[in-house]
Parts: C-alpha cells; sequence; structure tokens
C-alpha cells in the first residue's frame, strides 16, 4: 500500500510532479524547480516532448522521469499521491497540430487535464497549476485581451478553434473543481513562449522563422505578415509559473502570462533576417496552402498583464533580439551536433 506523501512547507525542498516535463516549456521548467532546490517527476509520451530535452538533468538525483501518458490513471494517482504540488503541462501543441490531427489534439488536451484534476482531488487536494492558451480568446477583437473577455470561437467546421474550445473546458473544469471541491488551482494563459529547445515543427513561428534562415531561406510568411503576436522568452515564462504556484492569491485565478511587446509578422521575418542571415529572402504563402482551406487567423493576439502584475509584480526580462539569438545559437548548436556524427 503507498503512503500518502504529506505536503511540505514550501521554506525546504518540495516534490513536483510536472506532466509534459519533456516538453519545451516542460523540460526548463523542470530544470527551473531543480535549480531552486526541490525535486522533480515528470510525465510524458513523447508526442510532442524529446528525452534531449532532459539529457542535462538525468544525473540530478532530485528528477527522476516517466514515458506515459497522463491518461494511464493509476500512474498518475500514484504519483500525486507522493508530490506536493502538480503543474500540469501536458497537452496537444501548436497549430499545426491541430489542423492534422485533431483527434488526438481534442482528446490529449480535454482528458488529461480531467484525469490530472481527479487525481489531485483524490491526492489530499494537490494543488494544480494548469497552463491553458491564448487561443482560449479565439476571434476576439478587443485588445489588449483580459483575462474576464467574452470569448468568441469561430464555427466547428473549423478544426482551428477545436483546440482553444478545448482549453476553454478545461479551465471551467479546474474553475469547477476548485469551486465545489475546494481543489487549489492556478490557470496560466500563456502567450507565444519561445527560446531554446522549440521546434517549429508544430508550426510556431520562431523557431520555424529562425531555421528557415539558417538553412538559406526563403522565410515562408504565412498570410499577409500583418496579423500581430507578442513573444516571450522561456525562462521568464517559468520563473513566473513558480511564482504563481506559490502565490496563495493565485489561487482559483485565470491569469494571462507573456510578454504585451506587439510586433507584425512581417516585422519578426525582417529582424530574424537581419540577425541571422541577411542574404535569407522572406516569401508569403497563403493560409490555405500552409494549413488548410479557409484556415482563419487571429490578426491581433496582445495579452492584458494588469492582473499579473499586481499578483506577482511580474516584467519580462529578455528582449526580442535576446530571443532569437538565442534560438539561433541552440539551432546552431544542434545542426552542428548532427553534421558531427
Amino acid at each position: 500500500m503507498v503512503t500518502k506523501k504529506k505536503r511540505r512547507s514550501e521554506s525546504i525542498g518540495r516534490r513536483y510532479l510536472v506532466t509534459g516535463g519533456l516538453g519545451f516549456i516542460g523540460s526548463h521548467l523542470c530544470g527551473k524547480l531543480l535549480s531552486d532546490g526541490h525535486e522533480v517527476v515528470a510525465i510524458d509520451d513523447l508526442s510532442t516532448g524529446r528525452i534531449d530535452n532532459v539529457k542535462h538533468l538525468e544525473g540530478n538525483p532530485r528528477f527522476d522521469y516517466v514515458i506515459e501518458t497522463v491518461a494511464n490513471e493509476a500512474l498518475l494517482q500514484n504519483v500525486c499521491d507522493n508530490v506536493d504540488a502538480v503543474f500540469h503541462l501536458a497537452a496537444g501543441v501548436g497549430v499545426m497540430s491541430v489542423v492534422q490531427s485533431p483527434v488526438h489534439t481534442i482528446e490529449a488536451t480535454l482528458y488529461a487535464t480531467e484525469i490530472v484534476l481527479h487525481c489531485a482531488s483524490q491526492a489530499d487536494d494537490r494543488k494544480v497549476l494548469i497552463t491553458s492558451s491564448s487561443e482560449v480568446y479565439g476571434k476576439g477583437t478587443t485588445v489588449p485581451f483580459k483575462e474576464d473577455d467574452d470569448m468568441l470561437f469561430g464555427p466547428t467546421t473549423k478544426s482551428r478553434w477545436s483546440y482553444g474550445c478545448s482549453k476553454a473546458i478545461d479551465e471551467f473544469l479546474a474553475l469547477a473543481y476548485h469551486k465545489e471541491l475546494k481543489l487549489p488551482v492556478v490557470i496560466a494563459r500563456l502567450f507565444n513562449t519561445v527560446g531554446p529547445r522549440q521546434l517549429g515543427d508544430y508550426g510556431m513561428v520562431l523557431p520555424r522563422f529562425v531555421g528557415q534562415a539558417l538553412r538559406g531561406g526563403p522565410i515562408a510568411v504565412y498570410g499577409d505578415g500583418e496579423q500581430t503576436r507578442c513573444f516571450v522568452h522561456v525562462i521568464d515564462v517559468v520563473d513566473a509559473l513558480c511564482t504563481l504556484m506559490h502565490s496563495d492569491d493565485a489561487e482559483g485565478q485565470v491569469v494571462n502570462l507573456g510578454s504585451d511587446e506587439e510586433i507584425s509578422i512581417n516585422a519578426l521575418a525582417e529582424r530574424v533576417r537581419e540577425r541571422v542571415n541577411p542574404d535569407a529572402e522572406i516569401a508569403h504563402v497563403p493560409y490555405a496552402e500552409a494549413y488548410e482551406e479557409g484556415f482563419e487567423d487571429l490578426r491581433r493576439r496582445v495579452p492584458d498583464l494588469t492582473r499579473i502584475r499586481k499578483l506577482i509584480g511580474f516584467k519580462p526580462t529578455k528582449s526580442l533580439d535576446e530571443i532569437i539569438d538565442a534560438v539561433a545559437d541552440e539551432l546552431r548548436m544542434r545542426r552542428q551536433k548532427i553534421e558531427g556524427l
């Protein structure tokens, strides 16, 4: 019989579960928690995560990972019983995944969150921080986006909106657990988190641009390129996630997390070309060719950061140029490693 671990004071090392812990953000979060003196157990099914992301952590005696789906409820319950809190990051990743694998994306998002909340509730109400997405704002036109804004999605015939709807249901379910069962939860809506270890395979624009520039171009801008986004370094994000986890005032809250420095995708492509490869050309690709016929995109995606600033004093520390350079350096090292094999 498993003896449930009692929760420990935040002043000493704690033990955390990170679902999706071998992914881009998850691996950085594991590293941050370990550097702060905590123990970490990561669960990842490698659908988008990579073992290479945590190779540098494997020798740490306070780190362990399990290659398994979060849907393995018996395993997850056992782990939840023996940790102090849960960071739930496991979900479908990227617009490309939504378009190409909508069944997996929806099921992986909804079912994983349901299982995590249930197991945390059964484990003496372990605190859960859920990473949601700016996709929940859908086609909202009131910019910057505030956490209490109405949601506006396109029709169900457009798979583009399924991910945002799935994440919105995740939020509803988490808040229901908090209201009805008193489970301590925090929801962080992430906006365009970027940095080393992120791949462009799933539609992530910045690593895709940098990779294309390093290969000589062209840098492919989807649509007219006048859509705008805000980019924040993954290190700033994981620092904020840890602070939110430890904030009593954040419990039961939905919080935007990102940068509010807005840039058009055309301007981003130019910035990448300037810093990575001035000889690379920039080409525009229709959405129908990049994704699917009838694909819809948001023109602007900018977070209102008032709430997170009041809660934890959040302010991004990395500039866009620093982010581009970090991504380029990591991709160069990865390419050199492959070519050296």
